[in-house]
């Protein structure tokens, strides 16, 4: 009978465990490789509920609104919109969150 119980709690944790969200509140910093070598960028997530919002630096160092924010367990993406000298782009992020850091990819026009 204990074997049996400890077996249905284990089994209800491993179900339980993608209900919750990674923990990414906070300011990250990160850099991107660029062909005039790395670029930094800094994040400041913040998460309520399956929804992220916060701001990220733009090429120029001003700060962008994340948007169309969201967390699946330790899975989040966001969209940040650029503007390249006129022309108006939308960056899109997948990642996932680790204790130790946040491994995104970023889409640039459909190349990540």
């Amino acid at each position: 009978m204990r074997t049996t119980l400890k077996g249905l709690l284990l089994a209800l944790l491993l179900l339980s465990a993608p209900a919750f969200a990674a923990n990414v509140d906070g300011d990250w910093t990160g850099s991107i490789d660029s062909p005039n070598g790395p670029v930094q960028i800094t994040y400041t997530f913040k998460a309520d509920g399956a929804v992220l919002t916060g701001t990220t630096t733009g090429p120029d160092g001003a700060k962008l609104a994340i948007k169309d924010g969201k967390i699946d367990g330790a899975k989040i993406s966001f969209a940040i919109d650029v503007d390249f000298g006129g022309s108006p782009t939308t960056l899109k992020y997948t990642g996932v969150v680790a204790a130790d850091g946040i491994a995104l990819v970023l889409d640039f026009q459909g190349q990540p």
